[in-house]
């Protein structure tokens, strides 16, 4: 600047690099992926000690009595706690419904329920001390199944049920129940040609993060505590751990620690009273580390599943009516099972134009594991069946799978089963049209001039085929999933933003609540930041309690909410900054008065790109910071009879092709190619968005051919609990993922973007087992699909070449009605 303030050097801008719109890379990709980066389970206080937490081992059971004499007399123990030592009289806690207690109390409800804690100077030590605690139990019959649950008589698993939905719902062991009836599907039914019925299971699907639960629990001089924990949403944790320790909120204060994974399972609680109880009693820190079999039993998992769907059609493909009934299995505790029973109703017609509709969707109290939020989120479980249907439909028209999705599919205007209308782009028909235009990868791919590469069979390197047997199958699914909280929840996020001069630079520093569970979060926030504020260097602060809530990392919803809390915060430090520009610039240039003006490149520009300050001269030693919340449009419940209302902000579209081999010999199944289609709105960043969506995607095929936490019908309890026996999919099981993405804006979301990283989880899985049912021509009715669901070995399924697809003689005129295989 001149000697009487004067700007000098007066440039065209430029524009900012590293905003959106840009594959930017990861601040902690490096640090991930060379081991160096410092995840819960890594972190260390000088003098803490270890915590450990007995669990049960039976589903169902009165407590008669627990006996810690002897694991408090073991060398280095110094605390054991039960329900009985609990500082106040707030022992339970819940994301909705406060049903689950801190440690049991009376009887147990599932295999692994926390029961008592102990923290010790070494891991070992509060190991071995926690095994020596004697609990005798008085078994009780257990509630297994919608049978057990809702018979006359049944065993209550809450006896004593207060909660805002018992007074809705038909039965005590019925968490939610969540009806949705729009036109008359009785009387369309009459007006179809064709009538098709399936009945389909879905199995427990673990979310399987690779790094354990994990937190650090410090005690604080003003008698409160400090939490270094890997969550998915602090301000939540927040409230569910304050009353419990009998202590004010802000004398809890939480701070993310490294998350190696969450998908749904860290929404919940699992250690995180356990570690700060122990910390408070003791006086030290206490650190709480879940080894992998404690993993299984320390957090939900995604609900298991019995769905009953007819779906009607005329001659020419136009769907007529659907029915479904969705039955999720949601455990011993509520967790989410309210909410996921409202997507799961909501979303159970798929994306397609139905005018009559007949849905009921409703999750049961049981003495299994208790399931609560998953990538998708009860979407996945209806997709999975309502594809099977339209498959089934197709075959029964003589159509092409395809082309019958495409003659239904939904558009923008189209109105949801609930009536609400889809306001964005719908690109169904599109999305289809894209992903089966996609090169097929090419038969045989196995052979060579060197003999059969094994690796590309079925079956892999351990040598089964060499060809033989093998049949390819290629399969097509289309899905739906709400983006954000729904049914009138208050969904907002807060950002801080701070613009400062640093070292004589313009410095920017974003600070949320919001946690980093691997989707790319900090990424992203720094690229709006770059975009709005126009500076280069930009600081994301960690995450804590200092900061007002970002909401739950999940829901595909901290891009849109957190995103857009940090546009609008950044807008209105942009404002401020602009203020000071033409209060100390505006006297020696006119645009500072007329112009449209930016801020690029570290500098403020006119929209005709003329430059007329650095940042630094405008700022000087003044720092402009804004704290703000944000919340996108509102949502309403859905009404406890009909279903309708508005219960939904936006919807997210993702379609796949899956080609799979499958040697029908030994049942074993490969997948070849898993290809995508999706629409993002806008791609933020597009490298992280191709990830998410083969991330999502590889989830997706899990669950279709191996993933499955098994229980013993009989006793509740878990059969796997393990890595070795719950088989997930490695990069030997990951076929290729070409993707392609479709950018139709949402004009109501900040930028246009679309929530991604749930859509592709839903529609990958009926695509897969689509591919294998057209390889065998088998009914495959439930998921995951095993070697003997293929080989006719399995005692619980037709054998291969039995009834599929059953049309029974009918008058003339009559609805053809087809029905098939039942399900395991």
């Amino acid at each position: 600047m001149t000697a009487n303030g004067a700007p000098t050097g007066l440039t065209q801008g430029s524009t900012t690099r590293g905003g959106i719109g840009e594959s930017t890379l990861r601040p902690d990709g490096v640090l991930k992926v060379t081991g160096e980066f410092a995840y819960a389970s890594d972190m260390w206080h000088e003098d803490m000690l270890w915590g450990q937490i007995l669990r049960s081992t039976v589903a169902h059971a009165e407590i008669v009595s627990i006996d810690t004499g002897e694991a408090l007399a073991t060398p280095g123990v110094h605390a054991v706690t039960t329900y009985d030592d609990l500082p106040t009289d707030v022992r339970h806690y819940g994301l909705e419904i406060q049903d689950t207690p801190v440690l049991a109390h009376g009887k147990v409800r599932h295999h692994g329920e926390p029961v008592a804690i102990v923290a010790a100077d070494h891991p070992e030590t509060a190991r071995r001390a926690a095994a020596k605690i004697k609990v005798e139990y008085r078994e009780l019959p257990v509630v297994t199944d919608e049978a057990s649950a809702t018979a006359p008589g049944a065993v209550l698993v809450h006896e004593h049920r207060d909660d805002h939905h018992s007074g809705h719902v038909p039965h005590p062991n019925i968490v939610h129940r969540q009806p949705i009836v729009r036109g008359d599907a009785a009387a369309a039914a009459a007006r179809a040609d064709v009538i098709v019925e399936g009945d389909y299971h879905f199995g427990i699907q673990d979310q399987a993060f690779l790094g354990p639960e994990s937190g650090l629990a410090v005690p604080g001089e003003d008698g409160g505590v400090d939490l270094y924990i890997a969550t998915q949403w602090l301000h939540s944790d927040l409230r569910q751990i304050a009353p419990v320790l009998g202590l004010p909120e802000d004398k809890v204060r939480m701070t993310l620690s490294g998350v190696g994974g969450a998908f749904g399972g860290r929404e919940d609680l699992s250690m995180q009273i356990h570690a700060c109880l122990l910390a408070l009693r003791t006086g030290k820190p206490v650190k709480i580390v879940y080894n992998r079999f404690e993993s299984f039993f320390g957090h939900v998992h995604r609900h298991p599943a019995r769905l009953h769907y007819e779906h009607g059609a005329t001659r020419d493909g136009r769907l007529t009516h659907v029915k479904c009934r969705i039955v999720l299995d949601g455990g011993a505790y509520a967790s989410a099972s309210p909410a996921v029973v409202g997507n799961a109703a909501s979303l159970s017609v798929g994306p397609y134009v139905c005018e009559d509709v007949d849905i009921e969707a409703l999750a049961l109290y049981s003495n299994n594991p208790p399931c609560g939020a998953m990538r998708g989120f009860g979407a996945v479980q209806a997709c999975f069946a309502y594809e099977a249907q339209m498959d089934k439909v197709a075959a029964e028209l003589g159509l092409d799978p395809v082309e019958f999705r495409r003659i239904n599919a939904m558009e923008q205007g189209t109105l949801m089963p609930t009536g609400q209308p889809v306001d964005s782009p719908a690109p169904v028909a599109e999305l289809l049209r894209r992903v089966k235009a996609m090169p097929m990868p090419p038969e045989r791919q196995w052979e060579s001039s060197e003999g059969a590469d094994v690796r590309q069979l079925p079956g892999g390197l351990s040598n089964t085929t060499h060809g033989e047997g093998v049949v390819r199958g290629v399969g097509y699914a289309v899905g739906i999933k709400n983006v954000g909280f729904s049914e009138g929840f208050d969904d907002y996020s807060t950002a801080r933003v701070r613009l400062e001069v640093a070292g004589g630079r313009p410095v920017v520093t974003v600070h949320t609540a919001m946690a980093e569970v691997g989707q790319g979060g900090v990424t992203v926030h720094a690229q709006i930041a770059r975009t709005e504020l126009g500076v280069a260097e930009v600081t994301i602060r960690p995450a804590d309690t200092r900061v007002g809530s970002a909401g739950s990392t999940s829901a595909s919803r901290q891009t849109y909410v957190t995103g857009g809390a940090i546009k609008h915060a950044c807008e209105l430090v942009r404002e401020r900054v602009l203020e000071i520009g033409r209060r100390r610039l505006g006297p020696y240039h006119p645009a500072w008065a007329t112009a449209e003006l930016l801020l690029e490149g570290g500098k403020v520009v006119t929209d005709g790109g003329e430059v007329l300050a650095d940042l630094v001269d405008v700022l000087e030693d003044e720092v402009v910071e804004v704290e703000e919340e944000w919340r996108h449009r509102p949502t309403e419940p859905f009404d406890l009879r009909t279903g309708q209302g508005n219960g939904h902000v936006q919807y997210s579209f993702a379609a796949h092709r899956a080609v799979v081999e499958v040697d029908t010999e030994l049942g074993l199944v490969k997948v070849i190619e898993l290809a995508c289609a999706q629409d993002v709105g806008k791609a933020l960043n597009p490298l992280s968005v191709v990830g998410q969506i083969q991330g999502g995607t590889v989830q997706g095929l899990g669950i279709a051919v191996m993933e499955e936490i098994v229980v013993d019908p009989v006793t509740a309890k878990v059969r796997n609990p393990s890595f070795t026996d719950y088989l997930l999919p490695t990069i030997l099981d990951t076929p290729a993922l070409p993707v392609d993405v479709l950018e139709l804006a949402d004009d109501h979301a900040p930028y246009g973007l679309r929530g991604v990283g749930e859509a592709p989880t839903l529609s990958s899985t009926p695509a897969v087992l689509a591919a294998v049912r057209d390889a065998t021509g088998l009914a495959l009715d439930r998921t995951p699909v095993r070697p003997e669901h293929l080989t006719g070995t399995a005692a619980d399924q037709d054998p291969p070449g039995g009834a599929r697809n059953v049309t029974p003689s009918a008058p003339p005129g009559a609805p053809t009605k087809s029905r098939s295989a039942r399900g395991t």
